[in-house]
């Protein structure tokens, strides 16, 4: 690895240049171990935004052909350069002026001397006893695809945002799940007002079951919260007679919708709570997360 990333030079731009200014899709071939590789960085392509699909050489000469189009570009691989079957994809990039980058570990080979732009793989022994068996040269493969991926994500400025929402199964879509995603809204709620009695406030936590109640402000700001703990510390004779306003505690745990649902969970593992209220930059409630939303959603 050390030696491929010395080999980097000005071709990597350039590939880079020609992925980043496609219009259409980014079209992986390879035949063989290769073509094995070529499936993968397609892959690694489309997950990260690039809209990308491995085309097979073979198939292509007989129709599939018609999935590259004007305005894509095709990343060929090869080691040896020489594949026959990549003959009718190379010749119809040419025809057609579609960019053609070839990842290759010889510049003399007729794939060379045909794209646009040349990733050369530098010199290494295959792994196999035999130095025949494609191994090492389809691990710079895989490693400079990749990284040609990795570099574009970075250059088109791809977030976790866009990242979940190409990977909403898995762990990768729990591990990005936003808050938001999964929060209580509207009239599920649990809200009072300061002036609101205890009687009154604990049937709005029984009616909405979250064993709280968010206590706002006339302007709609949380300014505190009430638990079924604080109604067991507060518990005697002259309970229903007080004000939300009087049980309360003040400046609750809170997350804002755009924050990871993994986050949430931390904060309420740190604070030993089960709740959070979501709110807006204003301070105002626009939604309720329980715990139980992030087991049912799998975040924990």
């Amino acid at each position: 690895m050390r030696q491929l990333a010395e080999a980097l030079d000005s071709a990597f731009s350039a590939a880079l240049d020609l992925c980043t200014n496609v219009s259409g899709r980014v079209i992986v071939t390879g035949i063989g171990k290769s073509g094995h590789i070529a499936r993968k960085i397609a892959a690694t392509f489309a997950s990260t935004g690039t809209p990308a699909l491995f085309v097979h050489p073979a198939e292509a000469s007989h129709g599939d052909l018609g999935m590259i189009g004007v305005g894509d570009v095709v990343i060929a691989l090869s080691n040896s350069g020489n594949s026959a079957e990549l003959g009718d994809i190379v010749a119809y990039s040419r025809r057609f002026e579609i960019p053609l980058i070839a990842l290759t570990g010889d510049s003399g080979s007729t794939l060379a001397e045909a794209a646009d732009v040349v990733m050369l793989l530098p010199p290494a022994a295959e792994a196999c006893s035999m130095g025949l068996a494609p191994t090492t040269s389809t691990t710079m493969m895989l490693a400079l695809g990749d990284a040609l991926a990795v570099a574009l994500l970075e250059r088109r400025g791809f977030s976790t945002a866009d990242f979940q929402l190409f990977h909403p199964g898995g762990a990768i879509g729990r591990k990005l799940l936003r808050v938001g995603d999964i929060m209580h809204i509207g009239e599920s709620i649990p809200l009072a007002a300061p002036h609101t009695s205890m009687s009154e406030a604990v049937l709005v936590m029984t009616a909405k079951s979250f064993g709280c109640v968010g206590v706002c402000d006339g302007d709609g700001k949380l300014i505190g919260v009430i638990t079924d703990g604080d109604l067991r510390r507060h518990m005697d004779d002259r309970l229903f007679t007080r004000t939300a306003a009087e049980i309360m505690h003040p400046e609750p745990k809170t997350i804002a919708a755009g924050g990871l649902a993994a986050e949430a969970v931390g904060v309420m593992n740190r604070f030993s709570i089960t709740s959070l209220f979501v709110i807006d930059d204003a301070g105002r409630p626009t939604g309720f997360l329980h715990m139980h939303d992030c087991l049912r959603a799998g975040v924990v």
